[in-house]
């Protein structure tokens, strides 16, 4: 019988927005950046418009999943985020506090390039998930050398993708587990999540005005299976 462990993942960052923008891109907007979340069967237990909101989710057995942000307005219309997720792993909780601290990080990051660059603009999200065999240990290397995004944190990309077409703008967060580049109009989002027993996976976050979810999974899916065949 695996025995449940409460968790708590707390980060602090700045973010290039007030905290009014700020919250509504993580209630209304968060496929924008993060994912969509309209459908989850939350409970906003603190909503103190716009610096405290809390969200939280229970089910059986004392499960619960609860975020927290804490904003505070700092000079130049940015704002301060104290955010805290806290909840219960059942299983492998060493491996999944692991993989969801530090997708926290690549999420809050992500966050604040969309208020700087994009915030407001309407969005088409997309997930695409990569083939079982991205699993394996070089899985995410595999994908990293085929994006041509060798270089780090900071260099540009221009490259052509088969299936995709030209993928041309920045590289603006790189690990050994995520990446992330933006374009002129698009946030294309990694993630390195063989690292965690699962596929690698990559959302899309298109503000072109002209994106369209069903084609972008298809190029993008074609991409990914060629990478991995």
């Amino acid at each position: 019988m695996t025995e449940n462990r409460d968790f708590e993942i707390v980060y602090d960052t700045e973010l290039p927005a007030t905290p009014e923008r700020v919250w509504e891109a993580v209630t209304n907007g968060t496929p924008a950046w993060m994912f969509p979340t309209d459908q989850w069967p939350d409970v906003k237990t603190v909503e103190e418009y716009p610096r405290h909101l809390v969200s939280r989710m229970d089910g059986p057995d004392g499960w619960f999943n609860q975020l927290e942000h804490v904003l505070e307005p700092l000079d130049g219309g940015r704002a301060r985020l104290h955010y805290v997720h806290s909840g219960i792993f059942a299983d492998n909780w060493d491996q999944q506090y692991d993989g969801a601290s530090r997708h926290t990080g690549f999420y809050l990051h992500t966050l604040g390039q969309y208020l700087q660059y994009f915030d407001g603009r309407p969005v088409v999200f997309t997930d695409i998930q990569a083939p079982a065999a991205s699993q394996e240990p070089g899985g995410f290397t595999l994908l990293r050398d085929a994006l041509g995004a060798g270089s780090g944190q900071g260099a540009r990309i221009d490259v052509e993708l088969d299936g995709v077409g030209r993928l041309e703008g920045e590289v603006d967060f790189s690990n050994e587990h995520f990446l992330g580049i933006r374009t002129a109009d698009a946030m294309y989002r990694f993630f390195g999540r063989n690292a965690w027993g699962a596929p690698v996976g990559m959302t899309v976050h298109d503000f072109s005005g002209a994106g369209d979810s069903e084609a972008t999974a298809k190029a993008w899916g074609g991409f990914l299976e060629r990478v991995y065949a």
